[in-house]
């Protein structure tokens, strides 16, 4: 019919408006009200806040690996030498780096030396690992050779060791000190190997953003790391750096052409895998509770809106008597619902964002009442909690409470809808 108004016209609009505007006697339906809109807000600032956290996590976790690690690691299959032993040692390491550099993707290639040693200053010990590298290939480390982080002259590494913050603090030493690393497999003599000691000085101090890397980790020059395990002439593996390392296996097969028919990877995916997978399985089922957590606050609206339509009987009916229709008393009920689920998420993802922009002093603020040691890097492996805002993040929590909401307000819209309005009147 032509005189037929259309869906959700500006009469529906008015008329939810002065319904979710409840008077005092029936201030029942305005506290349901208020508990479905505080109900929603927290739980979609909850959603939000975790997903970022989460995003965060990842992202930091990842950018401390590629940023102090190999991102594939070449390295060859064992030989038997003439004393009979397995030899790994790649002989023509400087041919194989260049071979290396050349293939399409591939940024840096650089040779390394690797062992475990144990490192003393007078009466304190420490275990660390040290990599040999050349000075070009270490300044190429975007964490550690981080000036922000860093201390002392990256530059004045061929002159003694650099270490991580760990281990300079388990030491307790600062640049300019001298300490020994001391090796078990040392100079061989007639009466057996006697341990190697060699004295170096410390220039230079980094941090990676990773406990564990900066407790264990050392570097000296690689012709110095060379003769202090015996490695002259040869190279343990080579580290190679590229463009995309989120699809590092794509380069696998031109890596291993380069290298050789005895070359073998492992890439920073294989290294932390398993771990990433763990994160990948924890967001799931973070994401699968904070849901139900969303759908709960979401059922208050139900709650509120029954309590709305049973208050509102008499009004339906005679809304109905003067020809509102089915549909048009189902929108009006509905958009009641729906306006607080849309209040509700503006509200909780403009905290979500704020928790996300704002968590290193929301954080302090949390260590601060709690005394202190929140948040310990030896367990967690990182040194602070992060947060990392995705539009996808934010977009999938709005979906999910925005739908939710107007999902679980068509049931009690609808009862409103085929109220009888000769019932609704009966008793009146």
């Amino acid at each position: 019919m032509a005189g037929t108004p259309p869906p959700f016209a500006p009469f529906e609009w008015m008329i939810a408006w002065r319904y979710l505007r409840a008077r005092r006697a029936e201030g029942g339906v305005s506290v349901m009200t208020w508990i479905s809109l505080i109900g929603i807000t927290l739980a979609v600032f909850a959603l939000i806040a975790t997903l970022a956290v989460r995003s965060g996590f990842r992202a930091e976790f990842v950018d401390t690996i590629l940023g102090a690690n190999a991102h594939v690691s070449v390295y060859q299959s064992g030989v038997v030498d003439a004393s009979g032993r397995i030899d790994r040692s790649i002989h023509d390491y400087e041919d194989m780096a260049a071979r290396l550099r050349a293939v399409e993707g591939v940024t840096r290639a650089a040779p390394l030396v690797k062992g475990q040693v144990m490192a003393n200053l007078r009466n304190r010990n420490s275990g660390v690992e040290v990599y040999g590298i050349e000075l070009e290939n270490l300044k190429e480390l975007p964490r550690i050779a981080d000036p922000a982080t860093g201390r002392g002259d990256i530059n004045r590494f061929d002159q003694g060791i650099a270490l991580g913050t760990g281990v300079a603090r388990e030491l307790g030493v600062i640049v300019g000190d001298k300490i020994k690393l001391i090796s078990p497999n040392g100079v061989k003599t007639a009466f057996g190997t006697s341990p190697r000691i060699n004295a170096y000085e410390v220039v230079y101090i980094f941090s990676a953003g990773r406990y564990d890397i900066d407790r264990t980790r050392a570097y000296l020059p690689f012709a110095e790391a060379q003769k202090f395990f015996n490695r002259d002439g040869v190279a343990d593996e080579i580290e190679v750096m590229v463009e995309e390392p989120e699809a590092v296996e794509d380069l696998a097969i031109a890596l291993i052409r380069a290298g050789g028919e005895r070359t073998l990877l492992w890439t920073w995916r294989d290294a932390s895998g398993g771990f990433l997978r763990a994160l990948e399985v924890e967001d799931n089922v973070m994401f699968i509770i904070l849901s139900i957590l969303v759908l709960i606050a979401a059922m208050n609206i139900v709650s509120g809106l029954i309590m709305l339509v049973k208050n509102k009987g008499r009004d339906i009916g005679i809304l109905r008597t003067v020809g509102l229709t089915e549909g048009s008393v189902l929108r009006v009920f509905f958009i009641c619902g729906a306006f607080t689920g849309i209040l509700g998420t503006v509200f909780g993802v403009v905290l979500g964002c704020l928790f996300a922009i704002y968590i290193d002093p929301v954080f302090g603020f949390v260590n601060y009442i709690m005394g202190g040691g929140t948040w310990d890097p030896a367990i967690r492996g990182i040194y602070h909690l992060p947060a990392r805002l995705e539009m996808a993040d934010v977009l999938s929590a709005v979906g999910l409470s925005l739908g939710l909401s107007f999902v679980v307000t068509i049931f009690p819209a609808r009862r409103a809808a085929r109220l009888n309005p000769v019932e609704a009147l009966r008793y009146e």
